[in-house]
């Protein structure tokens, strides 16, 4: 058994979603070393009940108040087990003292405030969701720094971009590669994508993960929000980041030292190292998840992004280029223009144009406070609404 302070306390928001079902995975795999005292969910009770019958939190959050009843009923015998709803809940729970570090694997915009929250009071933040920093990245990277907090990316191919520099400190990166698996459509021409279905387009080649964030792989607007991610994560100019397919997902991503020398983080498609390594971090956690093998993957293959055929990796060069608020104009019609693909209301290439449409129509700002950031994502909705 571990002593008591080498036990990590842990909040982990959306504890039902891709992210953190398998964070729930590490913790089974590490019996000892972490305690669970927060859980969320936005919409699926059910199983977050499970979840909080298994892992004994402290609390859980519901963010859809509309099933704060259900939940709070099935959690009637487990009294130890404090049950809140909505999204001031959340951002009120990830600041209880006993909590070490906050796991974000929320969707989209939701995971701003309650991050936000998380840092001002000083917790460490193991950061899946990527929006985050593509909404307010230069306000959260300060944020980091006023209250000395860690920062630790989830991402696989940030991880990986993380994993590489340890140990580098000294040494001036010249630029980072960030590897895209190209999705389902890889190949595809413009004109082919115009047929694309919503059922094509949720079947990913190598990852199993969420409906939004598979199609955004399909689209790579993933690729692109990760772009952006990791301009603030590691301190890093538009002109160092770049972006190579390579559909094995094997490479997760690379950083070229200014010498020439590359170095590279392998491994399986496997989120749950990622999250491991965020959360144990320092260490390096023994575990039994599967070993990649060369031997089962004799070629690995690389090519460049058709920014043709998809045009929301450039999109989101673009807005990074441009800064301020343009970023968080991207993302919020990016959620718009996807869930309405999910509805069957716009195509699979019409999803670039609410964007892009969004971009040129949205009231810019190159200096947002956080107020304006939050004024912005709500204008660029009612914007993307108007357009399918």
């Amino acid at each position: 058994m571990l002593e008591k302070k080498e036990v990590k306390t842990l909040a982990l928001l959306g504890a039902t979603g891709s992210i953190g079902t398998q964070a729930l995975e590490v913790v089974r795999q590490q019996p000892g070393r972490f305690r669970v005292a927060v859980l969320s969910a936005q919409r699926q009770w059910e199983l977050l009940a499970r979840q909080a019958q298994e892992f004994r939190p402290a609390v859980v959050v519901i963010g859809d108040d509309a099933f704060y009843q259900p939940l709070k009923a099935a959690l009637a015998g487990q009294p130890e087990t404090q049950v809140l709803a909505g999204p001031a809940a959340l951002a009120e729970v990830v600041t209880r003292p006993e909590i070490d570090i906050v796991l974000t694997g929320l969707m989209g915009y939701a995971g701003l405030l309650p991050t936000v929250a998380a840092i001002r009071a000083g917790k460490d933040i193991a950061l899946a969701n990527k929006e985050t920093l593509v909404v307010a990245g230069e306000l959260i990277t300060g944020l980091i720094k006023q209250h000395n907090v860690r920062l630790l990316p989830v991402d696989s191919e940030h991880s990986a971009i993380f994993q590489c520099l340890v140990g580098e400190e000294q040494n001036p990166v010249e630029k980072i590669i960030l590897t895209a698996s190209g999705g389902p459509f890889r190949g595809r021409s413009a004109s082919e994508m115009e047929a694309v279905t919503k059922a094509q387009a949720l079947k990913h080649p190598n990852w199993d993960m969420g409906a939004k964030i598979t199609i955004d792989s399909a689209s790579l607007m993933n690729k692109g929000l990760e772009v952006i991610e990791a301009k603030w994560l590691f301190g890093l100019t538009n002109e160092q980041i770049d972006v190579v397919v390579h559909p094995q997902s094997i490479v997760h991503s690379l950083v070229q030292f200014q010498d020439g020398s590359l170095k590279a983080q392998l491994g399986l498609p496997d989120m749950k190292l990622p999250i491991q390594y965020a959360l144990g971090y320092p260490q390096r956690l023994a575990n039994t998840f599967p070993r990649f093998s060369f031997l089962d993957y004799p070629t690995l293959t690389f090519e460049a992004p058709d920014r043709v055929a998809f045009p929301n990796l450039e999109l989101a060069f673009g807005a990074m280029r441009r800064g301020g608020n343009a970023p968080c104009v991207l993302n919020a019609a990016n959620e718009i223009a996807v869930a309405a693909f999910l509805r069957e209301q716009v195509g699979f290439r019409q999803m670039s144009d609410v964007v892009a449409e969004c971009l040129a129509r949205v009231s810019y700002l190159a200096e947002p406070l956080l107020a304006d950031l939050v004024a912005t994502d709500a204008e660029t909705r009612r914007v993307a609404a108007t357009l399918f």
